[in-house]
């Protein structure tokens, strides 16, 4: 769509959190680039990583032969996490934009408690391999019509024992686990929930 740009989205989400980010791009064999925009944010002590390429086109069911080009849904994602030190997040850029390419390679629509498996570390050396959607603080970005507007998911990071919860039991049986537990999802060296 002619209007919509990932300097759009940058600028939104900088305007959002009254910051700039550094810009990775990823590109993939066959789908357009996804940027991963990561964003600084020092008073609330947190690294916000917001995908820029997956709203470029409306989400549709892969069973769909003539999909809309214009309507439909577009989201992108956000990562947000607070660590308490330095940590080495190598790659997290290049996992974030395959998790955002999901819709455009596989099919999949983004939505609120979905699930989405990387299969393999979102980081070097992570324990967690797949993320959990949920809306973020995020406004949505307003296109002009008839597009509809690019929301934010929340991509909260979650281990294989975790995402085999998920499907489960359901996503908010996860997230009840985490507060009875005391876990911080935001903390990138949190332990994963003990299930029952």
């Amino acid at each position: 769509m002619s209007d919509w740009s990932s300097d759009a989205v940058a600028d939104h989400v900088g305007a959002a959190l009254g910051l700039t980010p550094q810009r990775a791009s990823v590109t993939f064999l066959g789908a357009e680039p996804i940027d991963v925009l990561r964003f600084a944010d020092p008073v609330a002590r947190q690294l916000v990583y917001v995908t820029a390429g997956a709203s470029r086109r409306p989400m549709a069911d892969p069973g769909d032969l003539n999909p809309d080009p214009v309507r439909g849904p577009r989201a992108e994602l956000v990562l947000r996490l607070a660590p308490r030190g330095e940590v080495q997040l190598r790659n997290l850029h290049r996992a974030l934009a395959m998790l955002a390419a999901t819709p455009m390679v596989e099919g999949l629509i983004l939505v609120d408690d979905a699930l989405v498996d990387l299969g393999a570390p979102l980081w070097d050396g992570s324990p967690f391999t797949a993320v959990l959607l949920a809306d973020d603080d995020l406004e949505p970005l307003v296109l002009p019509e008839p597009a509809e507007a690019v929301r934010f998911l929340r991509a909260v990071p979650v281990t294989a024992n975790e995402a085999a919860w998920v499907r489960l039991k359901g996503a908010p049986a996860l997230r009840e686990a985490w507060v009875e537990a005391g876990i911080d999802p935001l903390d990138p060296e949190r332990v994963a929930a003990t299930l029952g």
